[in-house]
């Protein structure tokens, strides 16, 4: 019997292309778990991030709010403590919230509502990657993204992120066992575990039983050719410069190998997404449990040329989403919607009032979308970090995307007609008329100017307290997870009778 508060895993991936998630994962995906998951959930065919990069994409994807609200701007801007989050609004509602796993946070606040953290994060929580507007086009090597991962691309049995990655699944796995033993307990909480995997982010490196799903694989070329540097868009160019272009040169090989190791890390992680879903099966808590599957952004896979994100392109700017659980009709959703929307929709799902929610978040809840109602509100996204030297900001509206920014001529696209974002429409007389009403959207949401002072007194404050902090004793605001082994297993203050039997699931079987 499904409990009238559903528990809720939500499943995170790191840099997942949204447009090989056409309905589901594309059929030539070695994806068996995302297959029977997507075969059971309401998928999102047109589902877009709010910011193109890890730590603005996930502030944004965890508040329902745009960089311009949160002031993540990039991937060293601070999530400041009083900004609430799904995991805040569960939590009040009287939801036990877990996290193993990435989410990027930046600053001393390291759990942002989440009870627990089974896991540190991958990437530093302090200021030291903050970009700087005052010196455009500067390359700050020690950590801007380069074409490394791509001529380094092939494989490897163990790297860093498969490191993490497997720590994040073993640690989400026992805490699922965990739930499992008190969830006939009356008094219990509803749970909300959110498992945030890395992959598949490059560097594209895979393990070799992934590696070799793709020997034979027809995706392994792009399907637009490079576009020369002199021919890319302004934003394209300052996302070739960050990238150190200049000092890399690929190879059609190298383009293969990293799509397929890519495509391999899919692989991976639907390994593991497999193994979650199936220990919530053998632990009876499937059936009321609400699952999620999402990206923070999306991958340009050699696509024009462009690696990586930061780019509104479909590539880099459209994410998976797929929810299925009770409360949730399966099937596909083609009007577009964003990663905003989340954190209303986890609380409507979990009963939670949305005039409690709603004054902090820009999204809206979905529920209306699982039972074949219409979503019209445009998708926003905004763009503040390395390889923008101002910020730029997005609108898709039905078939239409629409691109601004202060440096650069504008972009329009028709997706419908165009899905590969080849033809600019914004100078085409024939859509002067839709482009006058993209522009007076855009003036009604934002003041360009002003978003783009906050943006460079938030990266100048950042830059003189990061400098200081380093000098001198260094306390780091990266997670520590507390292991306390003193409560594990058997000890001395415990009666082993009761304890065998406290941790057996099921008991008396």
């Amino acid at each position: 019997m499904t409990k009238t508060r559903p528990n809720i895993l939500i499943i995170m991936a790191d840099q997942l292309n949204g447009t090989l998630f056409p309905d589901g994962p594309a059929e030539w995906l070695h994806t068996p778990n995302l297959r029977a998951l997507a075969a059971r959930s309401a998928r999102f065919q047109n589902c877009y991030t709010a910011s193109p990069l890890c730590a603005p994409g996930r502030a944004s994807f965890m508040a329902g709010q745009l960089p311009s609200r949160t002031r993540v701007y990039d991937n060293a801007a601070e999530f400041c403590s009083d900004i609430p989050t799904y995991a805040h609004h569960l939590r009040r509602a009287g939801y036990y919230t877990c996290l193993s796993g990435k989410m990027h946070f930046v600053g001393p606040d390291q759990m942002h509502g989440f009870e627990e953290r089974l896991t540190t994060d991958i990437y530093p929580a302090d200021f030291g990657w903050t970009p700087d507007y005052r010196r455009p086009g500067e390359r700050i090597d020690w950590w801007y993204h380069n074409l490394g991962s791509v001529t380094g691309a092939g494989v490897a049995e163990i790297s860093n992120q498969i490191e993490y990655d497997d720590e994040v699944a073993f640690f989400a796995e026992q805490k699922l066992y965990q739930l499992a033993r008190i969830e006939d307990d009356p008094d219990r909480r509803p749970w909300a575990l959110t498992v945030s995997f890395s992959h598949p982010h490059d560097p594209y490196v895979a393990r070799r039983k992934f590696w070799d799903l793709y020997e034979d694989c027809p995706h392994l070329e792009p399907q637009l050719e490079e576009i020369p540097y002199h021919a890319q868009d302004p934003h394209s160019q300052r996302l070739y410069v960050a990238n150190d272009y200049e000092k890399f040169a690929i190879t059609e090989e190298d383009v293969r190998r990293s799509r397929r190791a890519y495509f391999a890390n899919i692989s991976y992680l639907d390994q593991k997404i497999g193994m979650l879903l199936d220990t919530l099966e053998r632990t009876r808590m499937a059936e009321d449990t609400i699952v999620v599957f999402c990206s923070d952004h999306g991958d340009m896979l050699g696509e024009r040329g462009l690696w990586f994100k930061m780019s509104f392109f479909e590539g880099s700017a459209r994410v998976p989403l797929m929810m299925a659980g009770p409360g949730i009709r399966p099937g596909l959703v083609a009007q577009p919607v964003s990663t905003l929307d989340v954190t209303p929709t986890l609380a409507d799902l979990a009963g939670i009032s949305l005039e409690e929610v709603l004054p902090w978040t820009d999204g809206e809840s979905l529920l209306p979308c699982f039972a074949g109602g219409d979503r019209e509100t445009p998708v926003l996204m905004e763009y503040a970090a390395e390889g923008s030297c101002a910020p730029l900001v997005a609108i898709r509206q039905g078939r239409w995307k629409y691109v601004h920014c202060a440096l650069d001529p504008e972009q329009l696209y028709d997706l419908a007609a165009d899905p590969h974002e080849t033809r600019n429409l914004a100078n085409d007389p024939a859509h002067a008329d839709r482009l006058a009403a993209f522009r007076e959207q855009r003036a009604a949401r934002w003041d360009m100017d002003a978003f783009d002072a906050a943006v460079r007194e938030s990266q100048a404050r950042r830059r003189v307290v990061y400098e200081a902090l380093r000098n001198g004793a260094y306390f780091p605001w990266d997670h520590q997870p507390l292991q306390k082994a003193s409560e594990r297993y058997m000890r001395n203050h415990m009666d082993l009778n009761l304890l065998e039997e406290s941790q057996r699931f099921p008991r008396g079987e």
